[in-house]
């Protein structure tokens, strides 16, 4: 199943798609996928092995509101299902259409975030690019479908080369 998760402070949702395996969950966050195992504490809390990592994870909260409290440290985000995105998503006007999404500067492709067929969202990462000894996200203009991706990772890209397009 897919939720947004809308940090505090961060202006960008991040999609993350959790599936229940056999003994465990497999959680993908941002391409990357981690094997959770989880179990519920009698206090309400989460103990979590993510590889060979230990978390206790404290929660509170109402409705899409949470804090969660990981060693020591409270993240305060909003936990949406992806029908509520969705709906939320609706109240906006969407572009419509193909959309076209191209280097904002020449540079060297750092990561690719997605892949041909993939399903994002508007403001979803599309790929990293290093330009100037600095990063930049470049973020998809619409929810829709990747048709096209035209760069590799470690691949030098110029400025206004045809990077991606979502229909």
């Amino acid at each position: 199943m897919r939720y947004y998760a809308i940090l505090s402070g961060a202006a960008d949702p991040i999609a993350v798609d959790v599936e229940r395996s056999e003994r465990n969950w497999s959680v993908t966050i941002a391409g990357r996928t981690h094997e959770v195992d989880a179990a519920t504490l009698p206090n309400g809390a989460l103990s979590l092995f993510i590889g060979d990592a230990s978390y206790t994870v404290e929660f509170d909260g109402e409705g899409h509101a949470i804090s969660a409290l990981v060693k020591n440290q409270e993240i305060r985000l909003e936990l949406v299902d992806a029908r509520s995105w969705r709906e939320s998503q609706n109240r906006q006007p969407a572009l419509s259409g193909r959309q076209v999404v191209s280097a904002p500067m020449g540079g060297k492709v750092v990561r690719v975030l997605v892949e041909v067929g993939s399903t994002v969202v508007v403001g979803q990462g599309l790929m990293v690019i290093e330009a100037m000894k600095m990063e930049n996200e470049l973020k998809s203009p619409k929810t829709g479908k990747v048709v096209e991706l035209n760069a590799r990772e470690g691949s030098a890209v110029e400025n206004n080369a045809l990077l991606v397009v979502i229909e």
